[in-house]
């Protein structure tokens, strides 16, 4: 595990992000998302990494979906076209809150940059030329409340969403011990498979 450690915490400092190892339960979540384009499956992950009260190295790996699931890309909520988070690093973007005013989730706490994807069909599309900045309620939650879902259908808009409510029940568990040291302010750094192929 060490290894996958080492390796994205190179990736991200190529990139100029930060990466957290200062404390115990100072998080880096990171979302990878896959290099697949048809939408509609949990073919992403999201990753925590961090120093336990031991000052061990902890990297936990959850299944997940970065992208927006099928029925709201070709049903897309904003004119402008669906939401697709750009890869990157959000600084202070996320916080502990309701997703939906229902359950605890991270919810967006500053701007965030998404694509617009609007010409309706499963193909997830990356346009620069589209990029839109704002408030848009990216959240980083759950699917299915009581079993883990396989399909990506309307479970996500453009937020970052775990495919087990098991894994985001642990998820937020360690979001939790970590605010108690570092408060209810998140980082999360979206990377691609790609950014591991070079």
């Amino acid at each position: 595990m060490k290894l996958e450690i080492d390796l994205i915490k190179s990736v991200m400092k190529k990139k100029g992000y930060a990466f957290f190892e200062n404390g115990s339960y100072n998080l880096n979540i990171v979302g990878i998302r896959s290099d697949v384009r048809t939408s509609g499956s949990f073919d992403d992950f999201i990753s925590v990494i961090y120093k336990n009260d031991l000052g061990q190295w902890n990297c936990l790996y959850w299944k997940a979906t970065t992208d927006a699931g099928t029925y709201w890309l070709q049903n897309p909520m904003n004119s402008k076209g669906t939401a697709l988070l750009v890869p990157n690093q959000y600084r202070g973007c996320f916080k502990i809150g309701l997703h939906k005013n229902q359950y605890e989730a991270l919810v967006q706490h500053k701007e965030v940059s998404v694509y617009r994807d609007n010409n309706r069909d499963k193909i997830i599309d990356f346009n620069a030329a589209t990029i839109d900045k704002g408030m848009f309620g990216i959240n980083i939650h759950r699917s299915n409340p009581s079993k883990e879902s396989v399909l990506n259908d309307k479970w996500s808009a453009g937020c970052q969403v775990f495919a087990s409510p098991s894994d985001f029940k642990q998820f937020m568990s360690v979001i939790k011990l970590s605010s108690i040291q570092f408060g209810d302010i998140f980082t999360y750094t979206l990377l691609t498979q790609n950014d591991f192929n070079v």
